[in-house]
């Protein structure tokens, strides 16, 4: 298989979760004692973190785009950003470096379109909810995308950073989640992306009456597949 190089440590428990699947899904692939050829360039997330906050997304894109580079340079055929809410600054990561980057929110599409929704929930960073990065994204490709009200969404923010980003896993906040969930379902939608890498630590197929999109488990497959293809077909690259 390629290399695939992961630019993580936004939060580092939901990279944690992308190198064990990456490693699983090879294993999976090619079978026997496989695992995954990869680079992964573990950032700060405080740092990453304060830039979010004071809005400083021109300095993010800097930073991530840096990072993206030693990766290249590091042996990667493929790049992943291992986090939903800086996909924020993708454009200025790929143009960074010669090596393709797989978007998460178009392997998301892929899996939602497969599945014959076109109407979904959204629930994600307060950034990943309410600005057109994410959302617009996934419009593009002709879905319809909806996320919660005001204090839902709040809600949903405030435990993805103080709780999940910080390994602490609470039943009172799955069941908070599982509301957001159902008005999300009441008012139409047809699935639910699980649009932050780190809400899977939370929240599974179980926690919904339709179907959820594991935005982290999605992207490592299809990084996955697209190593091991590029490989046997013979390209340098994918």
């Amino acid at each position: 298989m390629r290399t695939i190089g992961l630019l993580g440590g936004m939060s580092w428990e939901s990279t944690a979760e992308y190198y064990r699947l990456l490693n699983e899904f090879t294993r999976d692939r090619l079978g026997g004692l496989h695992s995954a050829r990869c680079v992964v360039y573990s950032l700060d997330f405080a740092e990453i973190e304060r830039l979010q906050v004071a809005g400083d997304w021109e300095e993010a894109g800097r930073v991530l785009a840096d990072a993206a580079r030693a990766v290249e340079a590091a042996g990667a055929d493929l790049l992943l950003i291992g986090t939903n809410t800086m996909h924020k600054v993708a454009d200025t990561v790929a143009a960074a470096v010669s090596v393709p980057l797989l978007h998460l929110a178009d392997t998301t599409a892929d899996a939602v379109l497969a599945a014959g929704l076109r109407r979904v929930g959204l629930l994600g960073t307060a950034f990943t909810m309410e600005q057109d990065f994410y959302r617009g994204r996934l419009a593009e490709r002709g879905l319809s995308v909806d996320v919660p009200g005001a204090e839902g969404r709040a809600t949903v923010h405030r435990i993805i950073y103080e709780e999940l980003c910080r390994g602490v896993v609470r039943e009172e906040s799955r069941a908070a989640y599982r509301r957001v969930i159902g008005d999300l379902v009441a008012d139409g939608a047809e699935g639910v992306v699980l649009g932050c890498t780190e809400i899977e630590l939370l929240i599974g197929a179980d926690d919904s009456p339709v179907p959820v999109f594991p935005t982290t488990r999605l992207h490592a497959a299809a990084a996955v597949e697209l190593a091991v293809e590029a490989a046997r077909s013979g390209h340098a690259r994918p």
